[in-house]
């Protein structure tokens, strides 16, 4: 869990998000956040799945660094991006971009927020 933790801080603060915050964009009280980001507490999957959206993160990263979901078998791991049976377009190009060594925590957490914005209009 502090894995967990630590992973969503990262998140967290490259994108430049208090803890108040981000329990505003998720509707979790600022003291769970904190526990979570701790590793005091195991976040459901209906959390995990509210900060996916507010963090601009899969929620099958999420559920991966959770040790809820493994990587390789959700189609994680195959680094190419490519649509796959069962596997929705948005996981393939959130995977692509995470996967990409090439760019910096910043610059992943950038583009995915333009592809996350464009897909809402």
């Amino acid at each position: 869990m502090e894995s967990l933790g630590a992973f969503i801080r990262e998140k967290r603060k490259l994108a430049n998000l208090s803890l108040r915050q981000l329990a505003e964009r998720t509707t979790l009280s600022n003291p769970y956040l904190s526990q979570i980001e701790r590793g005091l507490h195991q976040p459901s999957v209906r959390v995990l799945k509210l900060l996916s959206g507010a963090l601009n993160v899969s929620a099958e990263t999420l559920l991966a660094q959770a040790g809820l979901l493994d990587s390789a078998a959700s189609g994680m791991a195959d680094g190419d991006g490519a649509a796959r049976p069962g596997k929705p377009a948005s996981a393939s190009v959130e995977s692509a971009i995470n996967a990409d060594e090439r760019l910096a925590e910043e610059q992943k957490a950038a583009l995915l927020a333009v592809y996350h914005s464009m897909l809402r209009s």
